[in-house]
């Protein structure tokens, strides 16, 4: 008689399921802030080729602030220009615009393509940089059961949340895609790498027989995890989500779609350029350059059709029927390959899910909560974005340091994005599916101008730079926090806000930082450091390390009147009992929980560190001495130019304003120097006080005999 050993049990704080980007993501907030957690996937390896793509503005500022945009800058093709291609009355396809890629002056980075498997790595090393051995990604574990244990949901203690995991066999855990590249050749006659394994046109029905053969294998290879907290990141036809009984909203649409990596042999003039064109009668492609010679092509499939139930037929869907589709539509020019690295096809829908949490211990981010089609580039930043949103919250709730009501501003902030999403990705792709119009009474046509109208606006919408968080207790702003949540009433701490403002007050505190508005991301401006003048774009000090920052515009600090209310601020802050000193840990740096830095308005050559500011805006420490690297100017680089902050974030020269800023570098607060009260009012709304009176926090004013200044 066969034996059974009882699985092992192991307690967790965060279980992540999925190592795709979005998963990656989740544990680099964890690796960054120290928090015990494992990272699972079902797969074997990461990806090598394919998938996705595009990187959006947004997304490389995040990069910047977890320490390696520089690498996927330098890898990455750029994208500079958009041209687009359209039919004239003779049919033919002619170049009719050009419009930049990116708005100019949006951000310090531009959109840029680069391979899916490259950016894992990325995070794979910056994981490990951070964290050391702690986390690193479990390839071949299926999850097989989930339970949430309700009545200790509210338990800060507890680890509610209950996972069986299993190891698989080698041949169960390795995916198609990584057999065919073991095969050898991708040239034409040999093997070409299909990422059809990962498309929307594969039914659930494939990963069901995933699951239901591991459950064959020994019991011996299975584990009990119970967990704090679990993060869903596993994909469009999620695991997760379907044990907890959620489901995708929406619908899919008749348009096919085919994309192939290619080393093009072509004479389009354009095919370095990202291009969006219409045929007259063959349909639509778009062509993205991407880097090392390759040419991502997106190729409406107008031979494929979906059946009677609303699915088109997989097996019918070749390398050479969408190159063929695409040499049709680029004709009269000719376009042919050698090479070919990849290709899939998927069928254009656009889903939300009905809920991103279960009793805000289980949560689901990305493609698990959120489908489109892929041409606006949005599906690997919008789901990394969504776990950049996630992954603080969760990381700081589970450490202690802050309240675990704020868990429920991840779905009212990034629901609402989803469905903005949706909404532009429905309007894109049909515009774009669509055939031309032939003239102004082509009612069944589509407007070519509508077409640039909408690639226009789409592109501020694109670069994740338009997104506005609502009203929550870690967005203090006025109105009506449903409306500028996802629409839902659960998710709005009771439906009542703790610090409600009033539409009157709330402008005059935005007025004090016009170009910080409260809710989106702070922007960059280039500043010089106070103490050796090296220029920084501000941005690159708001690190990915799970602090909030209170960024002090301490205007012309050289006028006395300025200056006593600069100290008077800082008196308040140094007291015991400010949030600054009762948020952080006793024995920890006064700086570990809340960072307090400094941009002044005076010129750097009539000022001095130590001299100008009080001690508590550059906190001394006895084994390494003052903290050079808290305050900066507004003023002129030898190299750089003048970056004119003050200007260009809208904020008074000589008074100043006091902004607070989340650990995912959006606006949380701003107001005046005098509404410490308010401030404080701010953190205690989201935040883990300790008692005033036992603290022991290092770095404070005075430490040691040094004078308070």
């Amino acid at each position: 008689m066969a034996t059974t050993t009882q699985p092992t049990e192991s307690n967790v704080d965060v279980l992540i399921i999925g190592a795709g980007p979005a998963g990656l993501m989740a544990a680099a907030w964890m690796a960054h802030c120290g928090v015990r957690a494992r990272i699972v996937d079902k797969r074997n390896t990461k990806i090598f080729c394919g998938q996705a793509d595009g990187l959006q503005c947004r997304s490389l500022e995040i990069f910047d602030s977890l320490g390696f945009a520089d690498r996927a800058w330098k890898e990455a093709n750029h994208m500079i220009e958009i041209c687009m291609w359209n039919p004239g009355s003779d049919g033919v396809i002619r170049r009719s615009d050009r419009i930049p890629d990116t708005i100019v002056g949006l951000s310090r980075f531009q959109q840029i393509v680069l391979n899916q498997g490259r950016i894992e790595r990325f995070f794979l090393d910056n994981i490990k940089k951070h964290s050391g051995d702690s986390i690193h990604v479990e390839r071949g574990v299926l999850p097989e059961s989930l339970e949430i244990d309700a009545s200790k949901a509210d338990d800060d203690a507890a680890y509610p949340v209950t996972v069986r995991l299993r190891t698989l066999t080698e041949e169960e855990s390795a995916p198609p895609q990584q057999q065919q590249l073991a095969a050898g050749s991708k040239g034409k006659s040999g093997s070409v790498a299909d990422g059809m394994f990962r498309s929307n046109l594969v039914h659930e029905d494939d990963e069901d027989e995933l699951i239901r053969k591991s459950k064959t294998r020994d019991p011996g290879a299975s584990e009990i995890v119970h967990a704090k907290y679990v993060i869903g990141c596993d994909g469009a036809r999620s695991w997760t989500r379907r044990a907890l009984g959620f489901e995708l909203q929406g619908e899919a649409t008749d348009f096919i779609w085919g994309v192939m990596d290619v080393i093009p042999i072509t004479d389009f003039p354009d095919i370095r350029m990202r291009c969006a064109i219409h045929s007259a009668e063959n349909g639509s492609l778009m062509v993205i350059p991407r880097e090392n010679k390759l040419v991502r092509l997106y190729i409406q499939l107008k031979e494929v059709t979906p059946d009677a139930s609303g699915r088109a037929d997989r097996s019918k869907i070749t390398p050479d029927l969408i190159f063929s589709a695409a040499q049709k539509i680029l004709s009269p020019y000719k376009i042919d390959y050698e090479y070919c690295d990849w290709w899939t096809a998927y069928q254009i829908g656009q889903r939300v899910g009905t809920s991103f949490d279960a009793h805000s211990r289980v949560f689901l981010a990305g493609d698990a909560v959120h489908t489109h089609s892929p041409k606006a580039g949005q599906g690997m930043n919008v789901s990394m974005q969504d776990c950049f949103n996630l992954g603080w919250k969760v990381a700081l709730v589970a450490q202690g340091i802050c309240k675990r009501s704020i868990l429920s501003t991840y779905q009212s902030e990034r629901r609402r994005v989803a469905q903005d999403l949706i909404d532009f990705d429905h309007k894109f792709a049909k515009l774009f599916s669509g055939r031309p119009a032939k003239d102004v009474m082509d009612a069944e046509g589509v407007s070519m101008e509508e077409f640039k109208d909408a690639f226009l606006k789409g592109n501020l919408f694109a670069s994740g730079l338009s997104v506005n968080y609502g009203p929550s207790n870690l967005v203090v702003k006025a109105g009506d926090a449903v409306a500028q949540g996802d629409g839902s009433i659960k998710h709005v701490n009771s439906a009542k806000l703790e610090r409600e403002v009033s539409a009157e007050v709330f402008a005059k505190k935005q007025a004090l930082a016009t170009g910080l508005p409260v809710g989106m991301r702070f922007n960059s401006f280039k500043v010089l450091n106070q103490a050796c003048a090296r220029p920084w774009h501000f941005q690159e000090r708001l690190k990915a390390d799970g602090r909030f920052r209170v960024v002090l515009f301490a205007g012309n600090i050289l006028n006395p009147d300025q200056k006593e209310r600069v100290n008077r601020f800082c008196e308040q802050l140094d007291n015991q009992g400010s949030f600054l000193k009762r948020a952080t840990p006793p024995g920890k740096e006064v700086d570990s929980v809340i960072e307090v830095l400094t941009i002044h308005s005076a010129k750097r050559t009539e000022t001095e560190l130590l001299r100008d500011f009080p001690a508590t805006l550059h906190p001394y420490n006895e084994h390494t001495g003052w903290d050079y690297n808290k305050v900066f100017v507004d003023d002129v680089s030898y190299h750089e130019g003048f970056g004119d902050a003050y200007t260009n974030y809208g904020v008074d020269k000589e008074r100043g304003c006091v902004v607070a800023v989340r650990p995912d570098q959006y606006v949380g607060w701003v107001g005046d120097l005098e509404d410490f009260e308010d401030l404080q009012g701010y953190f205690e709304g989201c935040m883990v006080f300790r008692s005033a009176t036992a603290n022991g926090v290092n770095g404070a004013n005075g430490v040691k005999g040094l004078p308070i200044r």
